[in-house]
């Protein structure tokens, strides 16, 4: 948690707020409420701790590879004007450059966990992982795409409750210049649907 706001002065937010909402901060069931969500909090925005930032494994592109790699998975985090769940499921490719490097594949998950793990737009989320992951192949990979699908609880559980989905896409290089590649990027993405 931020080095500005000491333990103490968090538990007496969370007991704050639990009043706020017409509850009893000393009631059985909620008196280790302000610890849990503490400890919570610690885990699902480690996205703002800096040794939480994952150490992306990348390895010399010995077979000289040039086509494209593709993974999926799922991810979770807090929309940022409610603080509220989004989560879904992502879909990275990347074509790497012949002589360049070769990302450790389950690092491309280990970059959207730690990504994720802040209060997030979907549209940011995406761009920042492909940053960090073009990042981590020093600016070589030939080019990034990421399509992100999100159930947005701000919209489904409040306000217009109304179906929450949303899908996002973010493009580099030859995904962004090439239809055809990126045609083949979509075709993959709804194989793995």
């Amino acid at each position: 948690m931020s080095h500005d706001v000491s333990e103490e002065e968090l538990r007496q937010a969370i007991r704050t707020i639990i009043r706020a909402i017409g509850e009893d901060p000393d009631r059985e069931g909620l008196v280790e409420t302000p610890g849990r969500i503490m400890r919570m909090y610690k885990e699902i925005f480690r996205g703002y701790d800096e040794a939480s930032r994952p150490r992306i494994t990348t390895f010399r592109n010995d077979a000289h590879h040039e086509e494209m790699v593709f993974d999926s998975g799922d991810y979770h985090s807090m929309c940022e004007h409610h603080i509220l769940p989004f989560f879904g499921r992502y879909y990275f490719a990347y074509v790497p450059s012949a002589n360049g490097r070769i990302l450790g594949i389950s690092k491309v998950a280990r970059a959207v966990g730690y990504c994720a793990a802040r209060l997030q737009l979907q549209e940011r989320l995406a761009r920042e992982i492909v940053e960090m992951l073009t990042d981590a192949l020093d600016n070589t990979a030939l080019g990034m795409a990421i399509v992100m699908r999100g159930r947005h609880l701000c919209k489904s559980m409040r306000g217009v409750k109304n179906n929450g989905d949303m899908c996002v896409s973010y493009f580099t290089g030859c995904f962004k210049d090439n239809a055809q590649l990126r045609n083949e990027f979509y075709q993959m993405v709804q194989m793995e649907r």
